[in-house]
């Protein structure tokens, strides 16, 4: 969230741009997956800016010598957050030395944020005491919650308890005056709220009742989805499945008080796997793959209602994408949420597509592709020769630069909005893809340069953007 961050949002004002989407900004968990966070409340301490903590005196200008050398096209997690740790431990020390008027601040900050702070700090400070091992494999007293097992170690974690809240009071601090920067430019954010929760997150650790776990907090089923086009075997996420008769007791509570924190962050929410919603596809634990699964009922339009009821209406994009029915339809027009159209899905199939542009309806959003599909070039060179054949005939081009063509075939489309990857706006392959669906490893490491946004690159995206009225 430093020099960089701000570079990249004036990218975006001087070619026209209105929107910059995001993935998650939880902190990681499993394979450095934003949709395995360790909380879905918190924020990802590895993207706290240590020259801003510099530019207010909480670092030394010496504390950042002596810089690992970091790969400029990947993230090195590991690296990256041995690094930060030091420097954010650094920083904690000096700001536990400030006056009491200094400190007022980050107090105000705990307070306001209380809900779920405590329960986030607790938990990761017993995760490290715990030697980073999962919730569930904890002794039974902080396992299970036992208060007086709790009051122990919160003697015993009292100083790394504050330090992860310290960590979330910077977080947040950077983040709101990044988002105003982008506020104050017409730069509205789109952010995720993921379906489903990590096994091995403070959520499901402190509200165990509301998930199908057994007594030792092992999920009995989880969730994914049928084999599709990425995955012969369908994808098993692992994630643990909701028991929703439990969580509309009260009016759905939870996830009104998800909605509220997301929409702190970011104007626009993207509410991943909304077919879930609807159905979702339920594994039994004991599978290895989720081919053997069956789709059960979700909350339907109820959950919605409830979050409408107290927050009023609110700007979402619902990604409906994968087996699509006409209740998932019914149930998203019925929200009046946006749907989504994906160019590379139009083509290569048979038959009709509704991805095909003269097919969108006004009120969808439609990507080159998205953060799980492979980059437009990256796609454009595993396409079969009849897919190659359909596409630049239905385009009218000769392939030489397929993304740009994709870039103007979505701009010029009827859908109301237009997000396209920065992979596809740099001319990148398949080296530069963000996600393998159904994997675990080599994901979320893709990274860019300020250089790469070149001139010519700024010029063309601008022109284009102007001339579709964008």
């Amino acid at each position: 969230m430093g020099n960089q961050a701000y570079r990249f949002i004036d990218f975006l004002v001087n070619t026209g741009q209105h929107l910059w989407q995001i993935l998650p900004l939880g902190p990681l968990g499993y394979a450095n997956s934003p949709y395995q966070c360790l909380s879905d409340f918190a924020g990802n301490p590895l993207l706290i800016s240590p020259e801003v903590l510099l530019e207010e005196g909480f670092l030394k200008p010496t504390d950042l010598e002596n810089v690992p050398s970091f790969p400029q096209d990947r993230t090195d997690y590991e690296t990256v957050r041995q690094f930060k740790e030091h420097l954010l431990k650094t920083s904690f020390t000096v700001f536990k030395k400030k006056n009491k008027g200094q400190q007022e601040p980050f107090e105000t900050f705990c307070e306001h944020n209380k809900s779920w702070l405590d329960v986030y700090a607790m938990f990761m400070a017993l995760r490290e005491a715990q030697s980073f091992k999962a919730w569930n494999t904890w002794e039974p007293g902080i396992r299970k919650r036992q208060p007086k097992a709790l009051e122990g170690w919160e003697g015993k974690l009292y100083d790394e308890i504050l330090f992860h809240k310290y960590q979330q009071y910077q977080f947040f601090k950077q983040w709101y005056e990044l988002k105003k920067y982008c506020n104050d430019r017409a730069i509205k954010l789109i952010g995720d709220i993921p379906m489903f929760v990590s096994i091995d997150s403070d959520t499901v650790w402190s509200r165990p009742d509301v998930f199908y776990l057994d007594s030792k907090g092992i999920p009995t089923v989880v969730g994914g989805v049928p084999p599709d086009h990425f995955s012969k075997t369908g994808q098993r996420w692992g994630n643990p499945l909701y028991r929703w008769e439990i969580i509309g007791k009260d009016s759905y509570a939870w996830w009104i008080e998800r909605f509220e924190a997301t929409l702190r962050l970011v104007d626009i929410v993207r509410l991943d796997h909304f077919r879930g919603f609807e159905s979702y596809w339920e594994v039994a634990v004991k599978y290895k793959t989720a081919v053997k699964g069956h789709w059960v009922p979700g909350p339907g339009a109820e959950l919605f209602e409830s979050v409408k009821k107290r927050l009023g209406a609110i700007p979402v994009i619902a990604e409906d994408l994968g087996t699509i029915t006409p209740e998932v339809d019914n149930l998203r027009d019925q929200l009046a949420f946006r749907g989504m159209r994906v160019l590379q899905f139009a083509f290569g199939a048979n038959g009709s597509s509704r991805h095909k542009p003269h097919n969108y309806p006004r009120n969808c959003v439609v990507y080159t592709g998205t953060h799980d599909n492979n980059t437009t070039i990256g796609w454009f060179s595993e396409l079969k020769k009849r897919g190659v054949r359909e596409t630049l005939k239905y385009m009218g081009s000769d392939g030489r630069e397929i993304n740009w063509d994709f870039i103007r075939l979505a701009l010029m489309s009827c859908a109301d909005t237009v997000i396209i990857p920065l992979q596809d706006v740099l001319g990148l392959g398949s080296e530069a893809r963000m996600n393998h669906p159904g994997t675990v490893t080599g994901n979320w490491g893709w990274r860019f340069t300020h250089d790469m946004l070149t001139d010519k690159i700024k010029v063309r995206l601008k022109e284009l953007t102007d001339l579709y009225e964008r």
